[in-house]
């Protein structure tokens, strides 16, 4: 197992593994509870009084409960509505018992919105509880203290519209039917292409994505410099309707 230090070397592909990269990019697929991408679970009952203290807020017992209890920084992706690409990131830390927010900011989700049943190429991004292990982008490491992989290879291709040139300089891998300690470009998909894959963090273009969630450069550098290995980040994602969810 590598140190949270660790740091790939660059990995300059052909032109063939770098088109293969930017076609699997932000594919969806369908969340699972048995998933091996999907965090593991952890039952919490929080007695009344301190019930509210102790959660991330807007987030129900069905997914707050899959938050592993080791875990310390969680980034909520609340969606506005099911079938909406718009939502808003907050970056949560634990003190003590108490969840308090750190920071926030706007974003996209899939273009066609969530599902807890997402299939490669249905533009929705997957709700749920994920890890989040690896980093990566066509720019140089801007301080990660995740594993980092820098390589040409996430470039987008020229013939997108220009304004997604840039949304691949930086990435955080959502460990979502992929495998861990791997770069974020990696094509293994575990459960299956058919479930797709490349479900990242990365930078925003101004619109919906294919399934990924994007917000700004600042986010994505401040997420990069402060999400710990050591601390167990999670990302737990959602339209605000299915995030509220008790059961």
């Amino acid at each position: 197992m590598r140190s949270s230090g660790t740091r790939r070397a660059v990995t300059a592909t052909a032109a063939a593994a770098s088109l293969l990269m930017v076609l699997t990019a932000c594919d969806g697929a369908r969340p699972s509870a048995g998933a091996g991408a999907e965090a593991g679970r952890v039952t919490r009952t929080p007695s009344a009084g301190a019930a509210e203290a102790t959660r991330v807020p807007g987030v129900g017992d069905r997914w707050h409960t899959r938050i592993p209890a080791r875990s310390e920084q969680v980034v909520a992706v609340y969606g506005d509505g099911k079938d909406s690409p718009e939502a808003t990131v907050v970056f949560y830390e634990k003190r003590g018992s108490t969840w308090e927010r750190a920071h926030s900011w706007p974003a996209h989700n899939g273009k066609r919105g969530w599902t807890t049943d997402h299939q490669e190429g249905d533009n929705r991004s997957p709700v749920g509880v994920f890890t989040l292990s690896d980093a990566g982008g066509v720019r140089e490491d801007p301080g990660a203290k995740l594993p980092y992989t820098r390589s040409p290879a996430f470039a987008a291709p020229r013939w997108w519209a220009e304004s997604y040139w840039h949304d691949f300089d930086y990435v955080i891998a959502i460990d979502y039917n992929r495998i861990k300690g791997t770069s974020p470009n990696d094509p293994t998909r575990p459960e299956g292409r058919h479930k797709g894959g490349s479900i990242w963090l990365h930078m925003d273009h101004g619109s919906g994505t294919s399934a990924c969630v994007s917000l700004s450069e600042s986010g994505m550098r401040y997420l990069l410099r402060t999400l710990d290995p050591a601390r167990h980040p999670v990302v737990v994602m959602g339209d605000k309707a299915d995030l509220r969810r008790s059961h």
